[in-house]
This record gives structure tokens, C-alpha cells and sequence, in this order.
């Protein structure tokens, strides 16, 4: 147990590395051994319940009160994610247009932003993910209503009776309502009993090892299928990346519009590129035969988000510096 600080120092200190060598290695585990992925994939959910417990008790209940307060970061995100997204990604959707499948697949998963693993990758990166975390509610409330709008405009009245919106619901119950309320009720028991503020302590310091068995699920549950539409699927990556290019100083242009400081900043882009890829995958999964292919879409873009945000957590801090003087 001595060396156990010494080892949470070091796994801190290389996480991104780390992260990466749990990319690599669900792939290699799912390309290996592909009938295990529906297995896997049941793991999905429980291991996201897991970190978001843990990183919400790492969030002071005093905080999220405070972020409610900051109306000028609220109406920049929903800004930036219901107005501005749009347009770009119908801009980034006509590369596909001809595809209704690709189409559909692009534009169910871009069009909703994250309310789950964006407010762990956001922290490790040192942004507001408390004003993210108090935002989650409005972003799933506004894309529920937004989304069949937008798909109406973009795709067409047909698709609307095909889609299914209960998925939505389960999910933020199962991936935001529970582990915040346990987060609550443990920073509640911590103030009393010793043992309650042990478990914080404990899920603290595992973080890194969390993040990089649910990095490792997520890839080893999807990357077979991925890689059986590879050819097809070349054409929607070069859309996911642009995305994440685009994002970062658009990001930071609106959050300079809202007069947000660093860290508010570095949540606003993480927030914009950050896609809600494993709450809309059962979406698309719902979807008529013609259109399986779209599942496979959504589920290349959380792949490939992953990498992104393993690299964004490097990126943005340099790249949203305060640049006063100390």
C-alpha cells in the first residue's frame, strides 16, 4: 500500500498515453475476437455508470448552484450546440447526401451533443465540467425536442416515424440521474461517516484506470463491425474529423462572444465536439433494414471521437492558454 500514492502519481502523470494504450487494446481485442462484442457491449453502460459516479463526487454539490448562475455560459452553449452545430455539420453532410444511410447516421450523432464522458474528458483537460455537468439536463431536454426538427429539415418528414425517442430517456436516467444521485447521497454520508469519504478517496484515485476499462470497452464492443464496412465507412470519417477540426476555434469564438473565462472556455469546446454517439446508437439501431448501416456510422464516429478527445485533452489546454501575467 505504500507505493499506491507513488502509483496513482504515475498513472496521472502518463493518462494520455495510458488512454491510448487502452484504445489499442480493446481494438486489438475486438478485431481478435469478434464473437465477444455482443457481450461486451452489455459492459458499456455499467462501466459509464461507474466513471461518471466517480467523476461526479470529484464536483462540490456547492459548485453546481454557482454554474446555474453563469446564464451568459449556458446561452453560449446552447448557442453554439443547437444554432451553430447545425450548420455545420449540414454544411459537412453533403459530402454524403447522395447516401441516405450515411446521411442519416451522420446526422443523428452530430446533431446531439454529449452529456456523458465529455464532462470526465473536460476535467482531465481543466475545464468547468461542474457548468457542464449543471448544463446536462437543458443539452438532453433541447436536443430531445431539436432533433426530430432537424432531421425533418434535413432528411425529411419519412424518417420521423422510424425513430424511436424512449432511448433518450433510459439513457439520461441510467447514465446521468443514477450516478448523480448516488455522487449526492455518498458526498452527503462523507460529512459523517468515514467510511463514505474512504470510497471517494478510492474513486478519486482511480480516475486514470476507469477511463481507460471504459476507452477499452467502448472500441473492443464496436470495432469489428466497423472494420467489416471499412470501404463504405472512408466516407463519414473524413466528415468526424473535420468536425473536431472545426469545433476548436469555433469553440473558442463563441465562449470569447459569451465573456467566458479560461476553464469555461475549455468546457464550451469540449461541449461542441463532443458528440452524444452512445445514447443515439440504439436510435439508429431502431431504424429500418435499409437503413442499418447507419448504426455502423454512428458507432465509427465514437471511435473515432475517442481518439479525438485523447488527443483534445493535450490540445486544448495549450491552446486556450491564459495568456496574462501571473
Amino acid at each position: 500500500m505504500k507505493d499506491l500514492p507513488q502509483l496513482i502519481q504515475w498513472w496521472t502523470k502518463h493518462q494520455i498515453l495510458l488512454y491510448l494504450g487502452a484504445l489499442l487494446l480493446g481494438g486489438l481485442f475486438g478485431l481478435g475476437f469478434p464473437a465477444a462484442a455482443p457481450s461486451i457491449e452489455h459492459l458499456i453502460n455499467p462501466v459509464l455508470m461507474v466513471l461518471l459516479y466517480a467523476t461526479f463526487l470529484a464536483v462540490p454539490l456547492t459548485k453546481l448552484s454557482n454554474a446555474w448562475r453563469d446564464l451568459q455560459f449556458l446561452g453560449g452553449l446552447l448557442t453554439l450546440n443547437f444554432l451553430i452545430v447545425p450548420v455545420i455539420v449540414f454544411a459537412l453532410s453533403r459530402l454524403v447526401a447522395n447516401e441516405e444511410a450515411l446521411l442519416v447516421g451522420v446526422l443523428l450523432v452530430l446533431l446531439a451533443p454529449c452529456i456523458d464522458y465529455v464532462i470526465v474528458f473536460s476535467g482531465v483537460a481543466g475545464a468547468a465540467n461542474e457548468k457542464l455537468l449543471a448544463a446536462t439536463p437543458v443539452l438532453m431536454l433541447v436536443q430531445m425536442l431539436l432533433l426530430p426538427v432537424y432531421l425533418r429539415l434535413f432528411v425529411g418528414p419519412e424518417l420521423l416515424a422510424a425513430i424511436n425517442l424512449a432511448p433518450f430517456v433510459e439513457a439520461f436516467l441510467l447514465l446521468i440521474v443514477v450516478p448523480l444521485a448516488a455522487a449526492l447521497i455518498t458526498q452527503f454520508l462523507a460529512q459523517r461517516v468515514t467510511t463514505a469519504q474512504r470510497l471517494m478517496d478510492f474513486m478519486d484515485a482511480v480516475m486514470v484506470p476507469l477511463m481507460m476499462l471504459t476507452l477499452a470497452v467502448v472500441v473492443a464492443s464496436q470495432i469489428s463491425a466497423v472494420s467489416s464496412e471499412v470501404r463504405v465507412l472512408l466516407n463519414v470519417i473524413p466528415i468526424y474529423v473535420a468536425f473536431l477540426v472545426i469545433m476548436v476555434p469555433v469553440g473558442m469564438i463563441v465562449s470569447k462572444a459569451a465573456g467566458q473565462d479560461v476553464p469555461s472556455t475549455r468546457a464550451m469546446v469540449f461541449s461542441g465536439a463532443t458528440r452524444n454517439s452512445l445514447v443515439v446508437l440504439p436510435l439508429a439501431l431502431a431504424l429500418p433494414e435499409e437503413l442499418s448501416l447507419a448504426a455502423i456510422v454512428v458507432v465509427t464516429q465514437t471511435l473515432v471521437e475517442l481518439v479525438g478527445m485523447v488527443m483534445y485533452v493535450r490540445i486544448i489546454p495549450q491552446a486556450t492558454k491564459d495568456k496574462k501575467p501571473a
